[in-house]
Formats: C-alpha cells, structure tokens, sequence
C-alpha cells in the first residue's frame, strides 16, 4: 500500500529544484511552434495548501520556497516558475504550492498536451478534480512506470517526461531505470527529467552506474545539496537526471545555483553541481 503524501514536503528545497528545472525545459520546448506532450508519472495531487495540517507539520516549505519566491534579487530565469506559484497566491500570501502538473499547466500552451498518472487513493481524485476542466489533460490511476510504454511516443514526437516517484521502497531506484531504458526505446528525442532524492550516497551511485550501462547518451546531473552526505536519516540534498537536455539548461543551472543555495541554505553547508555524467 502506498503511504507517501508529497502534501507534508511540498515547497521544499527539493520542489525547488525539481520544479526550477521543469519550467526552463518547458520554456524552451515552447520555443518552437510545433506542440509537445508533458508525461507526468507520479504526479500526485496537483496543488497543496501551505497552511494545511501535513504542510504546517514539517514546516518544509519555510526553509524552501518560503525563502526564495519575494525575493528582489531573484534572476529573471525562475520568473517563468514564480509565475506558477503567483497564480494560486494572487493576494501575495503563500497559502498554496503548484506541484509539477500545476506548473506544467500554467506554461503549457493551448495546443500542448498534458498526460498525468497518480496511484495513490487520497491524492488521484485531488488531481482529476484539479484537471476536470482542461481539455489538453488526461488524468489516469494508472502504474507510472507503465505510461513509459504504454504513451510514447507522443503524436508530435517531442516532449518532457518527468519522473519523481516517492522511493517508498528501495526498488524504485532500480524501477526508473527500467522505466527510462523502455521509454527511451519508444521516444529517443523525448527530454527526460528523472528527480531524486540522496538519502544514502551509494543509492544514487549504483542508480546512475546502472543508468550509464543501459547505452543511453545526453545525460546531465544537477544537484542541491543542504547538508553534507550522511549515512544518518533524511534527504540531504537532491539532483534531477536530464536526459536530451535543452542546450541552454546546463548554463542556465550554472547561473542560478549559486544564487539557490546562498538563499535556501544561509550556513553555506552542502553543495550545488552540474556534470554532464555521459556526452552526447
């Protein structure tokens, strides 16, 4: 039975900068005419209140984008996310955080499609009353892992797949591999943006050694780290595995990571990287 809530950690550093990269690959994809398909495997519930009973819980958020989205100096790059979360918070006061399908739907265009997937029981009917109205959407309970198989690829051969599954269970980090490797066959020029979280170091070794093994070529790593590695328990930090990235995004990422972790992390611990782990 699956038991994680994204509502207790929506707003974190780790929605930071998993949603970061999702607005400049959407905005780059829109910058030719031609549509695309958003993929969204684990897509939970669409939007959460802030001031809600798992949100207020941790407190997150507050040390996420509580810290970074009314900041004056903030680089025109994150404009096209701010604007996502400006939508649902029109009175300037952060009562809700847009989750990747939010801010999907906020930067996708008209003739853009939009294919979502959630599993769990609570937060499916959430996600299909939120996209009941939009006709670009397709909102399924459904295994997001299968979706890479059964929707790709797309009509317009270009999209954005992203991949966040929760890593409740070990075999997750083996599942996405499996997951891209199938996808990839079916949609070599898709964009894939597979989130991760860095709970014990070796996990994402072994998971990026395996990824590597597969043949696939264009892979960027990005990562946020809030504290240094740690074999104790919690995330310390969080990374983001671009497959095709747009050409821009690695120096786009070079530009605000600095700023990102000077603000999100005010004791300067952790760090921030961008490698290309395979060339193109």
């Amino acid at each position: 039975m699956l038991s994680y809530r994204h509502s207790f950690h929506a707003g974190n550093h780790a929605d930071v900068l998993k949603h970061t990269v999702q607005s400049l690959i959407i905005t780059a994809l829109k910058e030719k005419e031609k549509p695309f398909l958003y993929l969204d495997t684990h897509a939970g519930a669409g939007r959460y209140q802030l001031s809600g009973e798992h949100a207020e819980r941790t407190g997150e958020y507050l040390e996420g984008i509580g810290r970074i989205w009314q900041q004056p100096d903030a680089p025109a790059l994150l404009q096209p996310y701010f604007d996502a979360i400006h939508a649902l918070n029109r009175n300037g006061t952060l009562r809700y955080y847009p989750g990747s399908p939010l801010i999907a739907r906020h930067l996708l265009r008209p003739e853009d499609k939009i294919q979502l997937t959630e599993l769990h029981s609570s937060d499916y009917p959430l996600l299909r009353t939120e996209f009941s109205k939009d006709s670009r959407a397709r909102v399924e309970r459904a295994d997001g892992y299968q979706q890479l198989k059964a929707k790709l690829p797309p009509l317009s051969r270009r999209g954005l797949i992203l991949i966040d599954p929760p890593y409740e269970m070990k075999s997750d980090y083996q599942a996405v591999v499996k997951g891209i490797q199938e996808g990839h066959k079916r949609f070599g020029t898709g964009i894939y943006a597979l989130w991760y979280p860095v709970v014990l170091r070796q996990q994402i070794k072994h998971m990026l050694r395996e990824l590597e093994a597969t043949g696939i070529r264009n892979i960027l790593q990005i990562e946020l780290a809030v504290r240094p590695d740690s074999d104790q328990r919690g995330m310390t930090a969080s990374g983001m595995i671009v497959i095709n990235p747009p050409w821009k995004l690695a120096d786009q990422m070079n530009t605000l990571l600095p700023w990102l972790h000077q603000k999100l992390v005010p004791t300067g611990t952790g760090h921030f990287s961008v490698n290309q782990i395979v060339p193109e």
